[in-house]
């Protein structure tokens, strides 16, 4: 990828000015490869200073990013503006929280974990968590009042800006599970809301999508990449709930919500495998939806991140189904997924 390709003379004011939220996509598929490589059951002593390495690629890409993004929105505040109104490139501004999400996850995850690491990933949660609800808010605020758009050109990008809430959630159940009780309370409860309003809009959406793949057939092949992001609130969504249910047991110990705390486990586990088995459809129909775009040949675009997010985070889920059933098919499955993912991230 070439940040400089389409901008006269590599100016750098013309480079802010015609940056775009896009770029996020890649620090999505980075970050959740790097926190995949760190699950994988075979070769972890190889693969986990990969995963740190990747991680630090990660962090410095996310913060070249968001300079030029908030320098666009300084510098040239009547453009930035006219990003809102844009139908494509606006759904892409959902990939800045979901992208510092896996920042935030690799705190917890992939390096070792002190209380000053763990309160540090706390207050990030925060800041994601706010970028989350401004997603799920602005962005479709703007598709009802100032963007046109129609069944027949409605794509899987549509979820970009809804599914940052549950990503959110998934990661609150993480860091909850490592900061004091009274800490962790708050994000339970916001990330069980935030897992409400995002699942929720999500399935609406994918029933939408199945509609217009019903009458309109696939999109262009310049969005082929696009049949692959409904893994992406599905996985997420039961990320969640696994999470959340194993931080309540942390968080409501020695309080009169302990049986809660041991339903949540329980029916979180439960919620999570409908939602992965939900989503073994939807791959395969990604799955099939490539493999008929290949003959028409898949021009390279940032939609190309699309292969990479939706599924390593349907993988995390996987490894989370084994984690909590010891079922060993789910660790075969969340190891081909990482093969995939990793190969898809190197394509």
């Amino acid at each position: 990828m070439n940040l400089f390709s389409d901008v006269p003379n590599n100016d750098p004011g013309e480079i802010i000015r015609h940056f775009t939220p896009n770029w996020f996509a890649a620090t999505m598929g980075t970050g959740i490869l790097a926190l995949m490589l760190e699950d994988f059951p075979m070769a972890h002593g190889l693969l986990h200073p990969a995963a740190q390495a990747l991680w630090c690629v990660n962090v410095f890409f996310f913060v070249l990013f968001s300079a030029l993004f908030l320098g666009r929105a300084l510098v040239f505040p009547d453009s930035f503006r006219r990003l809102f109104d844009h139908p494509i490139q606006s759904l892409f501004i959902g990939c800045i929280p979901m992208g510092f999400a896996t920042i935030v996850n690799g705190m917890i995850l992939i390096w070792p974990v002190t209380a000053n690491s763990a309160l540090w990933a706390y207050g990030w949660w925060w800041v994601d968590a706010v970028l989350a609800i401004l997603s799920v808010l602005l962005v479709p605020f703007f598709m009802f009042t100032s963007q046109v758009h129609s069944l027949e050109r409605m794509t899987a990008a549509w979820l970009l800006p809804i599914v940052p809430p549950e990503v959110a959630a998934a990661s609150g159940g993480l860091v909850a599970q490592h900061v004091a009780p009274w800490l962790g309370v708050s994000v339970i409860y916001v990330s069980y809301v935030f897992w409400a309003v995002s699942v929720l809009l999500s399935l609406g959406i994918l029933t939408i999508l199945f509609l217009r793949l019903t009458l309109h057939r696939l999109p262009h092949r310049d969005m082929a990449v696009s049949s692959w992001l409904p893994l992406g609130p599905i996985g997420t969504g039961a990320m969640a709930m696994i999470t959340l249910g194993d931080a309540d047991g942390h968080v409501f110990t020695g309080t009169s919500l302990v049986p809660m705390a041991q339903f949540d486990h329980m029916a979180g586990l439960m919620v999570a495998l409908l939602l992965w088995g939900f989503g073994i459809w939807w791959l395969c129909m990604a799955a099939f939806f490539t493999l008929r775009y290949l003959g028409e040949g898949l021009p390279y675009n940032m939609g190309w991140w699309g292969f990479t997010f939706p599924l390593g985070v349907y993988d995390s889920s996987t490894y989370l189904l084994f984690k909590d059933t010891h079922y060993l098919p789910f660790l075969v499955l969340g190891a081909v997924f990482t093969v995939m993912l990793a190969a898809f991230w190197g394509w």
